[in-house]
């Protein structure tokens, strides 16, 4: 279990929404440097933080922004785009893969080297991982993917000592939400930051950080698809 006090944390998105509150959370729990990955520059009052450009979809970013964190304990990825679409045009939902799949798996292997054992990877998800939203099925269908890249990692990461957790909020009141209106209670950002460092430190591999998606906590943790995703961890890793 990875504590949050005195350790080097990187978040990309960190510049709004859920991002930017978990920096404010993670330096309020004494976290030692704090890594703020975005695409617009960043200034930050505390001297712990320290701002790195970064999209996740460039590779040549990524790699710019490995060679400037001396040490890690928690990546983060948080960076994401929504859409509302209707599935009618493929490019899309080939953005979406991008920044949803393929950026965080891209930021995860640049970044694992600097990883000890006993670091964490957190993955910020949705509850349309688990199931599609009928207003944005192409988000829907990138965090499906994300999660099952999550539940692979984890699978092959645990003999590294390396924890890898799937954060799945439901309606979060952020800047990425502020057109949506749905029949839930948003929850605040701040909150739901407050919520992931709580599950990281508790070792949870799924954070369900508000109180829409802690309804189904139990139900997930205790399911047919997690004891699944068990059986299947334990089977070979090569044939």
């Amino acid at each position: 279990m990875t504590k949050i006090a005195d350790s080097a944390i990187l978040v990309t998105g960190g510049g709004r929404g859920i991002g930017r509150a978990l920096v404010s959370e993670a330096l309020k729990r004494g976290a030692r440097r704090v890594y703020v990955g975005t695409r617009k520059p960043l200034t930050h009052p505390d001297d712990r933080v320290t701002p790195l450009t970064l999209d996740v979809t460039d590779s040549s970013l990524i790699q710019q922004a490995v060679e400037q964190v001396e040490s890690l304990d928690i990546l983060i990825n948080n960076a994401g785009v929504t859409a509302f679409d209707d599935l009618g045009d493929q490019a899309v939902l080939e953005q979406q893969l991008a920044v949803n799949l393929f950026g965080p798996r891209a930021v995860i292997q640049a970044f694992l080297p600097l990883l000890p054992r006993g670091a964490a990877i957190v993955n910020i998800h949705s509850l349309a991982s688990i199931a599609p939203t009928p207003f944005s099925p192409s988000y829907s269908i990138s965090k499906a993917a994300a999660l099952s890249m999550t539940q692979a990692q984890r699978m092959y990461l645990a003999d590294a000592g390396v924890a890898v957790h799937a954060v799945l909020p439901g309606p979060v009141d952020t800047e990425m939400n502020a057109d949506l209106t749905i029949p839930l209670p948003m929850a605040s950002a701040e909150s739901v930051a407050a919520a992931i460092f709580d599950g990281v430190e508790a070792g949870d591999d799924d954070i369900f950080p508000d109180p829409v998606s802690e309804q189904l906590a139990e139900g997930w943790r205790t399911g047919v698809t997690k004891a699944l995703e068990k059986q299947f961890a334990e089977l070979p890793k090569s044939v």
